[in-house]
């Protein structure tokens, strides 16, 4: 069979299949498999391929490494037989899911394709059927790219279709060797290619190349970092290790991998490329090979280079081997070995080997030694191994500080022993370098490490006491940790940095918790898992925290790259015991690796730093000579300029008029500028911000002092003081600044933020192209897996909204539970009534207790109600920032590239879950009510919504438990429906943990390589953001994010360093945030107010933790500069500072202009009580309502005195004081009050201070109050008022306390009552020492009332206040007493409104009409609009219905009208409708047709189109189908499978599909058994045994015996307490004294057993009436139920379901051959090229329905029918897109047409049935003939005007609106034939026979013949280009043109030669050839 299209334009040839022997999977060996084993393909055809298939093989070169069932076919591709048209066959006998070029362990027979040079150029013979290319993409979708090797995407490369590379040694490009690749037109699915013809990959990339020698001789002149990048993301380098090599490319790629190993900040990139090297065939075989080669080798200029060619080697096998210890300690030891004689005897043979080239050997020696003993104990089991040198400095048994994990470990958990410590030296020196990085990193780690550790010592050790003291492990509460119990991991979820993990703990325990304000799980915090007692942990850190789910137990997880390694064994069901520290560990971890990797020689001002020595040098680069600085510009304001200076020479400074300085910022400034490690101390006020920017600007401004290329680094402890030095800098610098971090909030630094600058439209143009290749490269890989994981986890995110369908548990539960389970108990509903007509609850909700059945049984659980929402409250309040959100803003760090916020595609990912969740939920918990789609709420009984939310709400709360069933409680179990609802639950949430682990084990894959590409794209962006940094003048970061960046800002290595806050930083921060390369360390704070802040106050106390180097160098004496003058506080506040806290401080004149605070007697005081404190129950924090009351009732007090808002701050010591008076403060009144705790409001400032010290209790514990720096920056925020409230009695225990108490007491600035003093009234005082006592002036002033006379003469009626003092902004409320007009009407409105005109309505006589109107007084009554009714005739001779005023012609006639319609029907319509030509209304005429199925047609004239196209019928059909349920589908010629549940069960199970699918007979042995007779078959069988006859002897509960018989079930009715209802007559024998009666289990009826079973054998007599020998179950004789559960009457039930079934698959069709007719529609659908082009909408929208698995037999018909229908409207619709000119009038009717035959097909009621496929045929064929005709005027358009009255004859048949009968079709064929000749269909005029010979005769090509504007024919020969001008002879119309340019009108005649463009233009000419069929 030969297909001229080969399903694209190639040809194939396809052997027939061949008997062979099955193979295990039932295929057969050469016959096509879809999934499996494509055929073998050899090459020839044309066509276009799909992407997807294995490359085939055009030459046998480079195949040596190949395994034997990896070789490609030699083939030029392979028609459809196997190749995808690009050459690219696939290998035979592979699972799809397995293309990466591994073996496939599912199938052990694998025919080789075997291919070579020889048959390059023969024809593709397939084997089998052809398969479609999409199929097999289907299958390729679903695989992920090899996580180490980005290129292969799926496929194996073809080795033939890239010719063999030979790489020159002098940097030749790559050679063509052997056989060049040769062109072919293979064809699966369209397309040219062959065996490598292009060498297309199966995602349509170009086949890769090996890497060069010149490229790799380019490398060697780039940076390390880039060398990295291009070799670990090139699919080159990686093809040319694994292929052979000479040895001078073996010499160049061990120098190019020296050097790429020297990039230190690509640690993934370069641990990605030693992964590849160290599995490389280089590696493993070339390399050894090439060393022992070394010794012969005789050419001199290679011997040359041998000396350090050995040291890159030697440097090579070190670095792999200390990142891969494990996996290449075996390759690493044979080279080592091979090393050892070479060396030897190249140096025997004259070669001089370098210095210490041995002894590196020796160390790699060393090593291998040491891990192969350790490989021997069995210790080296993975390559997360590490190993160093002992440290001399460590003290005997402690390890080398470079050897201790970061991470605590088991011993530290398990051992009760102390670590090694040494305390910070405060008063001296460090005996050297290395022990002052051993102390800082051994007190650093302490500091997070300990309360982890102590925490979990108490855990295990409460846990041992549980039992003595009875306390439960979840309300206990530790000190150091915080426990979260029963945690598991529940999904993993792709973020931009990598795979996190969404974790359910237990928050039951935790309802107290606010957490919002909690620092509970904050970013990064470290946490630690553990499910066997910290055996063994788990270590993770939170990326993300959202209040909302950490309230439903919810918060995401990153784990730690060495417990990744362990999330493969974790299960979902797997309990963790989860502990948290209150370190935030990312801060520790970057600067503890930074120690780890700071070599103690680079430790930057050593002498200063660890010699503490005094006597400081001036920065390096200033000691050149010739230095001078210019500092114009940070003189004063109006002073003169002064020439640049050295700033060295002390007398050439200026002085501090001249500078704007005083005395002390001038002596900093002179410090910062000539000491290279410069201290400034600046008190609160003294503006060291101010004096920090002078410094700063004036380095900047002189930056070729110091720069050399490098920038300078601002660093500051918090984002909110580095956004304010920056923005001083932003003043004077506009451009180089970069700013660090994504966490600043202010908006002028927003484009110079590191996030912008790299968002930039142009950035990555200009970046290197190694980086965008990477970044691609890792981006795509990211991309790919992360839609697989999103797949793959779908199904798991559904098992979380609500309750799973049995059909997904089946796979976890036992068989004998699925059986038990689907043997649902019988409930009728109450009252005896069924519900029927709908869909039964699923088995799984009425068995968890939430469908309706229990429901109408009662509620089952009795736990308590969650309906008690959470609080509302009744209006918003202030926004106080959350402690919670201040920490973690600090934390944030690196500018994350989140998640487009594309709102449509997260709409769609969610439907898509959506969707799936409404296929595997059977109650859905995520829906809102009004959507709830469970089958539990479909009853006839509706569940009022109450009710609804009740079931809701208990389902939740079960599933919101952990607990479940174990083993052996589940083995026990028998009858699943016996459990108590508890159980049942219980047991439910043992087979969702099993289902979960199932799906959760599938996406382990899927995240290692997301993970890693993560990783790799993470250091790419790190590379992209150093080329914006490394261009930038200032970069700005806070101290975690220069801790984070370390790296960053080695290689930056920044000269000069500006620390804000240093006062308040770990000295290990500081020091690694400096480089080797610093010169210039400027420290600014002050240690006398916050200090660092440590975790462990031991260590803070005892081991100066908390000291910073800027506090430790001055208590050293290191030379440092105090600013002393204050420029914020009034001069009585600032005494509270000295000499308590700073012994001197100067006040500044402009602090003593200050005005006094209003309404206060005094601007300071401390007001004192005793009310006690309240605990807060989370954390350690405290409240004081008694302060907070007093507080707001102050702060409302101070905004009534007329202050704004913003010059008011609250400030507290404690955060939970924080909540408590957030509660107090509606935003309405208290809107721009900032709120904050005193650590957070360091640096900040405010005109007026009110401080809640919230500390008062019996124990007299005043917590860190007594610490001085903390009360030093409580004092010192407010520059006019302070007021301050506390428990002052218990304060003056501390003595800093009791000595500013003494002060304030000597001024009376300290009493138990603050004075208000009333502004209007002085004399008024109110003494207030509580919130009550400001009632006493509830306006700000008074109790006096205001009496200010109003404007309006009004007085004002509020109290006495002090704000609006003339009454500008008051509002008089009284009535007002103007005059409005001359009529003396008073205005009815407010004093303070506008009285506007007089609205009082008179009556007045309106001019026009002379009609008497009610028209307000202000208004002329001939303006007025009378109201009175129209007395006017409209033009139509209606009355006008307007209003008298209104004019008449601007309405439109709305009477009701008979109208007659263009069909002749006649209806009424408006008046206005029926004169307008263009608004014709539908039709509302009943169609009244009597239809093919004899019912009349139920659609109007306008729907059924005038009776052309009838709509689908109506009519119930209302049959009783074969199941005994009624058909509901309207008239339909066969009835389609029901569609209502199965109620087809035994005694063994239920059948669970639809009722119209066939049911799977039950193979379980009959249960018909009794002491007389026993049946031995299946209870789908006939039973072989005859019914009992012997009466029943069983007891019924009333004890009276059974009237039932033996082997039956007993009925429930006795003879005698229920005579009357057994012995009513039915069949007649009911009242005789021995009868016997049966009871239906389907509807309970009670029969007299002869009776039945002479009903029962109606069916066998053949003499019986047709309705009882019908195909259908037997029916109940009273209620007509069928009778489908009887062991009496089974025989005749299992013999009527045989032949039901039998007529059920005659209905839906045999399984399979409707799964390969669908397979086969699948296929047909992309061929229908018109209707996929012109509609595109319903071809997918046909598409999607295909994929639905399972379709009946009638719906694939109807799809097909739907699918030839549009098929034949497309191609209409391309007849008229390429021949009819649209807005033609002549062409509307063919559209018009068209649109309803569009309409009808899409009809939602569309069923083709007999008179809607009769009615398709006539109205296709009408726009067929109707479409001819429009081609041919379309064509002729100068003819059709010639013969316009026979086609006007045509149109008028044709656009008729009756419809097209036989005997019009006969017409129009006779009319088209006779207008044949006059025109043609060519559009000539001429016949088609005559244009081909005119052809033929004149000989010309393609594209030399045009037209006139009148149509008419020419020809221009030569180049086919018009260069002279002439007239048509036919019309006179200018023809031809000149320059090759046609007169406008002319065109091509496309229509005499095919040809779309001009002959001569060879661009354009392409188009005039059929590229696809061209021949070689």
């Amino acid at each position: 069979m030969v297909n001229p299209r080969g399903g694209g334009g190639g040809q194939y040839r396809g052997r027939g299949s061949f008997s062979a022997p099955q193979r295990r999977d039932g295929s057969v060996p050469g016959q096509r498999q879809a999934s499996r084993s494509p055929s073998r393909s050899r090459g020839g055809g044309r066509g276009r391929g799909g992407r997807g298939n294995q490359q085939a093989s055009g030459s046998t070169n480079n195949q040596r490494e190949r395994l034997p069932d990896e070789k490609a076919s030699g083939a030029r591709g392979g028609g459809r037989g196997g190749g995808d048209g690009r050459g690219q066959g696939q290998r035979r006998g592979v699972n799809q899911h397995h293309h990466q070029g591994r073996p496939s362990g599912n199938n052990p027979h694998r025919p080789v394709i075997r291919g070579g040079l020889h048959n390059a150029s023969l024809n593709s013979r397939g084997f089998g059927r052809p398969v479609q290319g999409h199929m097999h993409q289907h299958y390729a979708n679903h695989v992920l790219p090899d996580p180490r090797r980005p290129e292969t995407t799926g496929h194996q490369q073809a080795s033939g279709s890239m010719t063999h590379l030979r790489v020159g040694p002098q940097g030749a490009e790559p050679q063509r060797g052997g056989v060049e690749a040769q062109q072919s037109r293979g064809g699966n699915g369209g397309g040219r290619g062959g065996g490598g013809g292009r060498g297309r990959g199966r995602d349509g990339t170009p086949e890769v190349r090996k890497i060069g020698y010149k490229t790799l001789e380019d490398l060697l002149e780039k940076e390390a970092s880039e060398v990295a990048i291009t070799l670990s993301s090139s699919t080159g380098f990686k093809n040319l290790l694994d292929d052979d090599m000479r040895s001078d490319l073996v010499q160049l790629v061990c120098q190019v991998l020296c050097k790429a190993f020297k990039s230190r900040i690509d640690r993934k990139i370069v641990l990605h490329l030693a992964g590849i090297i160290k599995d490389s065939q280089f590696f493993r075989n070339i390399l050894p090979y090439h060393v022992t080669g070394m010794i012969s080798d005789c050419m001199q200029a290679r011997r040359q280079k041998y000396p350090q060619h050995l040291r890159n080697i030697i440097s090579l096998l070190s670095e792999v081997l200390n990142m891969f210890p494990q996996s290449s300690i075996q390759s690493v030891s044979m080279l080592v070995a091979l090393l050892k004689p070479t060396i030897n005897q190249l140096r025997a043979s004259g070669v001089d080997i370098l210095d210490n080239t041995e002894q590196d050997l020796e160390r790699v020696q060393g090593l291998v030694d040491h891990l192969q003993e350790k490989s021997r104990e069995g210790t080296l089991r993975s390559d997360n191994y590490s190993f160093l040198a002992a440290d001399e400095d460590a003290p005997p048994g402690e390890e080398d500080f470079r050897m201790m994990s970061i991470y605590p470990t088991i011993e530290e958990f398990r051992l009760d022993q102390k670590p090694f410590l040494r305390p910070n030296i405060m008063s001296q020196s460090f005996p050297n370098a290395r022990i002052y990085l051993d102390t800082h990193f051994r007190l650093l780690r302490e500091d997070f490490v300990r309360p982890l550790r102590d925490g979990v010592r108490e855990l295990l050790r409460s846990q041992h006491s549980e039992t003595a003291d009875g306390i439960p492990m979840k309300k206990r509460r530790f000190d150091d940790i915080r426990v979260y119990f029963d945690t598991r991991l529940v999904l993993p979820l792709c973020t931009p940095s990598g795979i996190a993990y969404k974790v359910q703990f237990d928050q039951r325990p935790l309802q107290f918790v606010r957490w919002e304000n909690s620092k509970r799980l904050l970013y990064g915090s470290l946490v630690c898992l553990s499910m066997d007692n910290f055996e063994s942990f788990l270590f993770a850190t939170v990326t993300d925290r959202d209040p909302k789910l950490l309230k439903q137990g919810q918060v995401h997880l990153c784990f730690s790259s060495d417990s990744r390694a362990k999330l493969a064994s974790i299960q979902p069901s797997d309990s963790f015991l989860m502990v948290e520290t209150t370190a935030y560990f990312e801060a520790y971890r970057y600067v503890l690796d930074g120690l780890k990797e700071l070599n103690e020689n680079d430790v930057p001002f050593q002498r200063y730093i660890v010699e503490c020595n005094t006597d400081v040098d001036p920065p390096a680069y200033l000691r050149v000579e010739g230095r001078s600085y210019d500092l114009s510009s940070i003189m004063a304001e109006g002073q003169a300029t002064i020439a640049p200076f050295n700033p060295l020479t002390p007398h050439a400074w200026p002085d501090e008029e001249k500078m704007g300085l005083d005395e002390s910022q001038l002596q900093a400034l002179k410090l910062a500028l000539t000491n290279e490690l410069a201290i400034i101390q600046g008190p609160p006020g003294t503006g060291k911000t101010y004096v920090g920017l002078k410094i700063a600007r004036a380095l900047l401004e002189n930056q070729q002092a110091w720069s050399n290329g490098s920038p300078m680094l601002v660093v500051c402890y918090t984002n909110h003081a580095l956004d304010q030095f920056l923005e001083g800098i932003l003043e004077f610098l506009k451009e180089g600044i970069v700013r660090v971090g994504g966490q600043s909030n202010s908006e002028k630094l927003k484009p110079f933020s590191l996030r912008e600058l790299t968002r930039a439209p142009n950035f990555r143009k200009d970046l290197p192209q190694h980086l965008r290749r990477a970044h691609h490269e890792f981006h795509t890989q990211m991309d790919v897996a992360k839609e697989l994981l999103k797949r793959q986890t779908a199904e798991l995110e559904c098992s979380l909204r609500g309750i799973l369908k049995e059909d997904y548990l089946e796979r976890s539960m036992s068989p004998e539970h699925w059986d038990s389970l689907c043997l649902q108990p019988v409930f009728n509903g109450f009252d005896g009534f069924q519900s029927v007509g709908k869909k039964k609850p699923s088995l799984i909700a009425e068995w968890l207790g939430i469908g309706f059945s229990f429901f109408m049984q009662g509620p089952q659980l009795t736990e308590a109600s969650d309906e008690d929402g959470e609080e509302l409250e009744d209006e918003k309040l202030i926004d106080i920032d959350e402690e919670a959100d201040l920490i973690q803003a600090e934390r944030i760090v690196v500018d994350v590239e989140h998640e487009s916020n594309d709102w449509k595609k997260q709409r769609h990912e969610e439907k898509n879950i959506a969707d799936i969740a409404e296929q595997m939920l059977a109650v859905n918990l995520n829906d809102a009510e009004s959507k709830e789609k469970s089958q539990a709420h479909q009853e006839n009984w509706q569940i009022q919504k109450h009710q609804k939310k009740k079931l809701k709400q208990m389902a939740i709360r079960e599933l919101r438990k952990t607990s479940a069933m174990n083993r052996n409680q589940e083995r026990q179990i028998k009858d699943v429906w016996s459990l108590s609802l508890k159980d049942r639950w219980r047991l439910y949430r043992l087979w969702v943990f099993r289902y979960r682990s199932y799906l959760r084990n599938k996406t382990l894959a899927s995240e290692k390589v997301y993970q890693e590409a993560a990783e790799r794209l993470t250091e790419i962006q790190r590379r992209e953001d150093m080329c914006v940094l490394q261009e930038a003048r200032v970069i700005g970061m806070t101290t975690t994010g220069a801790a984070k960046c370390r790296h960053a800002l080695q290689e930056l290595q920044p000269r000069l360093v500006i620390v804000e806050e240093a006062a308040e930083v770990l000295e290990a921060h500081t020091i690694t945030t400096l480089s080797k390369a610093c010169q210039h360390l400027i420290l600014i704070g002050d240690h006398q107010q916050l200090r660092p802040s440590a975790t462990v106050y031991d260590l803070a106390k005892n081991f100066n933790l908390e000291v910073s180097m800027f506090e430790r160098l001055v208590q050293v004496n290191f030379p440092f500069v105090r600013l002393n003058y204050q420029h914020r506080m009034r001069p009585s506040i600032a005494r509270l500072l000295t000499p308590h806290i700073y012994e001197t401080l100067e006040n500044h004149p402009s602090v003593l202009k200050y005005d006094n605070v209003m309404g206060l007697l005094t601007n300071l005081f401390f007001v004192e009580h005793s009310q006690l404190e309240e605990e807060i129950k989370d954390g350690r924090s405290h409240q004081n309502p008694h302060e907070a009351k007093f507080v707001v009732a102050l702060c409302r007090y101070l905004l009534l005195q007329g202050y704004k808002p913003s010059q008011i701050t609250i400030l507290t010591t404690y955060t939970g004081q924080l909540h408590c008076l957030r509660k107090l403060m509606p935003s309405t009144e208290f809107s721009g009050v900032r709120v904050h705790v005193v650590d957070k409001y360091q640096g900040e400032e405010n005109d007026i201070i009110i401080l809640s010290l919230v500390r008062s209790n019996l124990q007299r514990k005043v917590g860190f109050l007594n610490i001085s720096n903390r009360v030093c920056v409580a004092l010192s925020r407010a520059k006019m008022g302070l007021y301050c409230i506390g428990n002052m009695d218990m304060l003056s225990s501390v003595a800093l306390w009791s000595n500013i108490l003494y002060i304030l007491r000597e001024q009376g600035q300290v009493g138990h009552a603050l004075t208000l003093s009333c502004q209007n009234h002085p004399d008024k005082q109110i003494h207030a020492s509580c919130s009550d006592d400001f009632k006493g002036a509830p306006e700000g002033g008074c109790d006096q009332p205001c009496q200010y006379r109003l404007d309006c003469g009004h007085v004002c009626t509020r109290m006495c206040h002090p704000y609006d003092a003339e009454h500008k902004e008051y509002k008089c409320m009284k009535d007002c007493l103007k005059v409005r007009c001359k009529l003396n009407h008073r205005c009815p409105h407010r004093c303070y409104e506008d009285c506007g005109e007089c609205q009082v309505l008179l009556e007045k006589v309106i001019p026009s009409c002379q009609h008497i109107q009610k028209v307000p007084c202000y208004q002329d009554p001939a303006k007025f609009v009378c109201q009175e009714p129209c007395q006017k005739t409209l033009p139509c001779g209606h009355p006008c219905k307007a209003a008298c005023g209104e004019s008449c012609s601007t309405l439109s006639c709305t009477a009701r009208v008979q109208m007659e319609l263009k069909c002749g029907h006649m209806q009424e319509e408006p008046c206005f409708i029926s004169k307008d030509p263009k608004k014709e209304p539908n039709c509302r005429t009943k169609c009244g047709t009597t239809l093919k199925c004899g019912h009349p047609c139920p659609g109007t004239c306008y729907e059924c189109c005038q009776g052309r196209l009838h709509k689908a019928c109506t009519h119930k059909c209302q049959q009783t189908l074969v199941c005994s349920h009624l058909c509901r589908e309207p008239c339909v010629r066969d009835c389609p499978p029901c569609s209502d549940r199965c109620e087809n069960r035994c005694v063994h199970s239920a059948c669970m599909k639809s009722c119209g699918q066939p049911c799977a007979p039950c193979n379980e042995p009959c249960e018909w058994q009794c002491p007389h007779h026993s049946c031995t078959k299946l209870c789908h069988e006939p039973c072989d045994r005859p019914p009992c006859t012997v009466p029943c002897n069983n007891t019924l509960p009333c004890g009276h015996r059974c009237i039932g018989l033996c082997g039956d079930r007993c009925p429930d009715k006795c003879r005698i307490c229920h005579k009357d209802e057994v012995t009513e007559i039915f069949f007649g024998n009911e009242d005789e004294p021995d009868a016997c009666f049966i009871q239906l289990e389907d509807c309970k009826h009670l029969f007299e057993t002869t009776g039945m079973d002479q009903y029962m054998n109606l069916d066998k007599d053949q003499g019986a009436e047709l309705d009882q020998r019908a195909i259908r179950l037997k029916d109940c004789p009273r209620c007509r139920t069928p009778i489908r559960r009887n062991l009496r009457y089974g025989t005749h039930i299992n013999r009527s379901l045989a032949a039901i079934e039998m007529v059920k698959e005659k209905i839906c069709g045999v399984t399979n051959e409707n799964k390969q007719r669908q397979e086969n529609l699948a296929l047909e659908l992309p061929r229908k090229e018109n209707f996929k082009k012109h509609l595109p909408k319903e071809f997918a929208f046909l598409e999607q329905k295909l994929k639905i698995k399972g379709l009946s037999f009638q719906q694939l018909c109807h799809f097909e029918n739907l699918m030839t229908y549009l098929e034949s409207v497309g191609k209409l619709k391309a007849l008229k897109a390429d021949f009819m000119k649209p807005f033609l009038d002549e062409f509307i009717p063919f559209s018009t047409k068209l649109k309803e035959v569009s309409r009808f097909l899409l009809d939602s009621g569309l069923r083709f049935s007999d008179q809607q496929i009769e009615d398709l045929e006539r109205e296709m064929k009408r726009l067929s003939y109707l479409a001819e005709l429009n081609v041919r005027c379309g064509m002729s358009p100068i003819k059709s005007r010639i013969y316009s009255s026979e086609i006007q004859q045509l149109r008028e048949i044709l656009e008729d609106t009756l419809p097209f009968s036989e005997g019009l079709e006969r017409k129009i064929k006779q009319m088209l034939a006779d207008l044949e000749s006059k025109l043609p269909r060519s559009g000539l005029g001429i016949t088609d026979e005559e244009r081909v010979m005119i052809l033929k005769a004149i000989g010309l090509s393609k594209g030399h013949w045009y037209k006139c504007p009148n149509g008419h024919v020419y020809a221009i020969g030569d180049c086919g280009g018009a260069m002279q001008e002439s007239k048509c002879p036919e019309c006179s119309a200018a023809i031809g043109g000149t320059n090759h340019s046609l007169i406008q009108g002319n065109a091509v005649a496309t229509e005499m030669d095919g040809a779309e463009h001009a002959a001569w233009s060879e661009a354009a000419n392409l188009a005039n050839f059929d590229l696809q069929n061209m021949e070689e």
